[in-house]
């Protein structure tokens, strides 16, 4: 089975230490009139913090947990505002202006059911996930998706006309999800996904929360957010995460993928077989050679800086770094990871930057990346929305993983 690569649209000096959370208000008015708006959408992004505003256009996000957020504001006729907001130790109070825009018809895409069928499976598997959790998310309103599918290119691309609304019953969490971005590219095997998300807890039993917060916390111990917040407190070994340099080269007896798959595709058109095998052959070889995996460890006074900016965070590092979660392991074969036999199968995340000219990116004490953050291989690019939690999300401590758990896939 072909495993992707994913992107996602996303220092050791004193921790702010703010204990208890905080109320955000605000006043949201149209930029011509000076009136206020009803009925806007106001969140923060990738978060459970959301509201609307009511008829004065004001609005009361309670209890939000100190950090940096992108605060959201939408509403149908008017353009889309976002600015990026401190919450720390006081009250944030703001004032918002909208933009009327005139309402522009998206190009109509035709496409036969059987087309939007397959490329809507396509898109589920990709953007959801697969794994156990996969099995109990549902898209509510799959009719607002459009796909746009170029066969030769092996890409697909997705777009949606409002909120796409996704219920995990795994996690028992609401997805508002505004999609920003999705395309798939299958000869590359690179997937890039961004849009902006509200989580809202689902109605439950008391036992339906009992089994949601065992499986949340499931969810984070060894994911890249447990992984970022443990970097920037410096509590790694603590955490059970472990980092180590790796180095590799391109593999030059390997043609691109594109090559492979074009020529794989016309000999199996033409039925010559031997010639088709040997395509495959190739397509199953490593993308690298050289791989060498460094014993030593990495340490975070190597690795994460302080940036000008209070509660940022980067994280920078030549070549690739290799994170391994040490309480859990995965038995999945990744065909372009190279580890030495001696190392056990930890859960392990290759991270990688796509421009080598700028081997950095920048982290808030969320644990989540702001801007541009790295390629994930390995364990963190199977993570999907099945699998996603709100920003906001504290895990239960005595649900950290002490033994080993095995992750068979």
């Amino acid at each position: 089975m072909r495993l992707f690569k994913l992107i996602f649209i996303s220092c050791l000096f004193p921790v702010l230490a703010w204990s208890q959370g905080q109320t955000v208000t605000g006043k949201v008015i149209r930029t011509d009139l000076r009136s206020p708006v009803a009925g806007a959408n106001v969140f923060l992004d990738n978060s459970s913090y959301g509201t609307s505003t009511s008829s004065d256009g004001t609005f009361t996000l309670d209890n939000v947990r100190p950090g940096q957020y992108t605060l959201i504001i939408t509403h149908l006729g008017y353009a889309d505002d976002r600015q990026t907001i401190l919450v720390a130790s006081s009250p944030l109070q703001l004032n918002i202006e909208l933009h009327p825009k005139s309402i522009v018809l998206r190009d109509v895409v035709i496409t036969t059911r059987a087309d939007w069928k397959r490329n809507f499976e396509q898109f589920k598997k990709e953007f959801i996930g697969s794994d156990e959790n996969a099995k109990y998310c549902e898209i509510v309103n799959p009719q607002i998706l459009d796909f746009v599918y170029y066969g030769t290119q092996k890409v697909l691309l997705a777009s949606a006309s409002d909120f796409l609304v996704i219920e995990n019953k795994a996690l028992g969490y609401r997805v508002k999800f505004l999609l920003d971005t999705f395309r798939s590219d299958g000869i590359n095997g690179i997937i890039i996904s961004g849009g902006k998300r509200l989580f809202q807890d689902l109605p439950g039993s008391k036992a339906d929360k009992k089994k949601w917060r065992t499986a949340r916390d499931l969810s984070y111990y060894g994911s890249s957010m447990h992984f970022f917040r443990a970097l920037y407190q410096n509590r790694l070994e603590e955490e059970g995460f472990v980092m180590h340099r790796y180095v590799r080269y391109i593999n030059p007896m390997r043609p691109p993928d594109e090559v492979i798959i074009r020529n794989m595709e016309r000999y199996r058109k033409y039925g010559l077989i031997d010639s088709a095998r040997h395509y495959q052959e190739l397509y199953n070889m490593s993308k690298y050679y050289h791989e060498q995996y460094y014993p030593e460890q990495t340490f975070v006074s190597q690795v994460l800086g302080r940036t000008p900016q209070q509660g940022i965070f980067a994280f920078t590092f030549p070549d690739c770094m290799c994170v391994q979660y040490t309480l859990k392991h995965d038995d999945t074969h990744y065909k372009d990871i190279y580890l030495p036999l001696n190392v056990p199968n930890y859960e392990t995340s290759i991270l990688s930057f796509m421009d080598k000219r700028e081997p950095v990116c920048f982290f808030d004490m969320n644990g989540i990346i702001v801007g541009n953050g790295p390629l994930y291989e390995g364990t963190w690019s199977r993570s999907r929305l099945s699998q996603l939690l709100p920003v906001d999300f504290q895990p239960t401590p005595e649900d950290m993983p002490v033994n080993s758990v095995v992750i068979k896939k």
